[in-house]
């Protein structure tokens, strides 16, 4: 997940608000798609359960409401105006979506507040789920339950105009650079297993810190994934994506307590909003525009 300030959030919901936003999944072709395969771990097969809403109260952490979490605040294009409860941006629509097929109205849906930093820690959670840019990854698995993919991640890497990396970026090239990423991301993970720099890179607290950071050129580049990375450049003044990567096959999942026998049915939503061109249609609305940049070639 990658946090943006209010001021970019006020000028970005303007362009939401305008038809033909779009962008988050990953862009192994030309355009942003959402995997139809399962890929994030959900519990058993939706098809065997009765996810009527009646034969799911049980499992609600608070019977008669979905209660949805996310961090605050949230920024587009996954939300707009810092309101999640207003269904607008990727991940408030998503959920939903997923909501209705669950048999909610959007008035038995609430909103809770949960850092991004702790919604993966073991331990009960005070929420049905949590959508919040969380990608799925077998260590953060065995202590979350996540659902199958919402949205496919592809990364891209952020720099200041006239750095050399923005000309120089070649697989061997990013190793000689200093990157620097928030604690506890896929993005900092993948700084560290896919470009391998030859300097360790900097890690900071908040994703403010990193880009005060490239700001200040005490980093050459940051990476996230690349709907964010397109908002970044609106906040830091000469920033530019410079690029994205190649696929390799992150996704975010909405997130559950270890075993929540709910993601079944949630899983069983997702697959309907697939098949039914919900999520591409979602896509195309929020984020398309915010994932057209080049990719790196190996």
């Amino acid at each position: 997940m990658r946090q943006m300030t209010v001021a970019a959030m006020a000028a970005i919901a303007v362009l939401a608000a305008s038809a033909g936003l779009a962008g988050c999944a990953s862009e192994s072709s030309s355009s942003g798609s959402v995997s139809a395969t399962p890929a994030g771990g959900g519990g058993g097969s939706a098809a065997a359960a009765s996810c009527s809403n009646s034969a799911i109260q049980g499992q609600l952490y608070a019977k008669g409401k979905l209660t949805v979490a996310t961090d605050k605040p949230v920024y587009p294009p996954w939300f707009v105006n810092n309101k999640p409860a207003n269904g607008q941006g990727y991940e408030s629509a998503v959920a939903y979506a997923v909501a209705a097929q669950l048999g909610f109205s959007k008035s038995q849906v609430t909103w809770a507040y949960e850092p991004f930093n702790s919604s993966y820690a073991p331990g009960p959670k005070k929420f049905d789920f949590d959508i919040n840019e969380i990608s799925y990854s077998a260590q953060r698995a065995q202590v979350v339950t996540f659902s199958d993919s919402y949205y496919d991640v592809q990364q891209a890497l952020v720099a200041l105009k006239n750095s050399p990396i923005v000309t120089k970026h070649s697989p061997a090239d990013l190793k000689s650079y200093v990157f620097g990423d928030q604690v506890g991301t896929t993005s900092l993970q993948f700084i560290n297993s896919q470009i391998q720099p030859s300097q360790t890179p900097k890690v900071f607290e908040t994703l403010n810190d990193v880009k005060q950071a490239l700001q200040t050129k005490q980093i050459a580049a940051l990476v996230t994934d690349t709907p964010t990375a397109e908002f970044i450049t609106t906040e830091i003044p000469g920033s530019v994506v410079v690029a994205q990567f190649p696929s390799t096959g992150e996704h975010y999942g909405l997130l559950f307590a270890k075993g929540n026998k709910l993601v079944t049915c949630v899983n069983k939503a997702l697959a309907t909003l697939k098949g039914n061109g919900t999520l591409a249609k979602l896509t195309a609305q929020y984020l398309k525009d915010f994932t057209s940049v080049p990719t790196i070639q190996p």
